[in-house]
């Protein structure tokens, strides 16, 4: 049987759900990317309904590509554990079971943040990288993927390190940096820190900074001094939907 050349990645956000047709050789895009809202209140009913508007239109081509979906909670065993910018209903649910059910396929789910650093892994910054490579997304809160060896290592959320005795995504974080009116300067002081703090912890060979606000790193990467390189994503509102993809036919790394 030839290897699965193609597969279907979908992004599911607190804002927008998002997906394409994706080439697992290249990392490429080979469809135009869908976009619908996320419905009003992010109940699990109505996510559902529109992924299955999506995975619909993109599969009609190929109706057995494989399907991986990312999701903004703490994902095990199928089950979300946690709901961020989404309904509290999603807590506890074995939501992969509710996907495939629907979608009438089976699926590979995994957190946002994960498939993010999975696709800059297997695709942008950290590719062909050897070691420990942490992957940060900067944005509402502090997303954060560990990809050791090209190994994905599920669910950590390093953003929620304590820090001088607060949870440090609400001092670090880029809506923190809006909220505090802070200049990239006053915002780098923070994320010296915060990424200090994890150097320390946890001696990674390279840091990737992802999230909306990783188009300007020009504005703060280069004020930061840490021992270990430090490099912007490579494909930002894509990562999600491309490293989904990637692991739909990869779950066991």
């Amino acid at each position: 049987m030839s290897p699965q050349t193609t597969a279907i990645g979908i992004d599911i956000g607190g804002t927008g759900i998002k997906g394409a047709v994706i080439d697992l050789a290249t990392g490429d895009l080979l469809s135009e990317r869908i976009k619908l809202p996320t419905p009003v209140g992010g109940k699990p009913d109505d996510i559902v309904d529109t992924t299955k508007e999506i995975v619909t239109t993109l599969a009609a081509s190929d109706p057995k590509a494989p399907v991986g979906l990312c999701f903004p909670a703490i994902v095990k065993g199928g089950m979300t554990m946690s709901a961020a910018n989404i309904s509290k209903k999603w807590i506890g649910l074995h939501a992969e079971e509710l996907f495939e059910k629907a979608l009438g396929r089976d699926i590979h789910f995994v957190n946002d943040a994960d498939a993010a650093g999975y696709a800059e892994s297997r695709f942008g910054a950290a590719r062909g990288n050897t070691g420990l490579v942490v992957m940060t997304t900067l944005g509402t809160g502090i997303g954060t993927a560990l990809i050791y060896n090209g190994v994905l290592v599920p669910n950590a959320e390093l953003g929620h390190i304590e820090i001088d005795g607060v949870d440090y995504e609400s001092k670090a974080s880029y809506s923190a940096k809006e909220r505090d009116g802070l200049t990239w300067e006053r915002w780098a002081r923070r994320l010296q820190k915060y990424y200090s703090h994890l150097e320390f912890l946890l001696s990674p060979d390279l840091f990737i900074v992802g999230g909306g606000v990783s188009k300007s790193h020009e504005e703060f990467l280069p004020l930061l001094t840490l021992k270990t390189p430090i490099l912007p994503a490579v494909h930002r509102n894509n990562a999600g939907i491309i490293g989904a993809a990637a692991l739909a036919v990869n779950a066991d790394r």
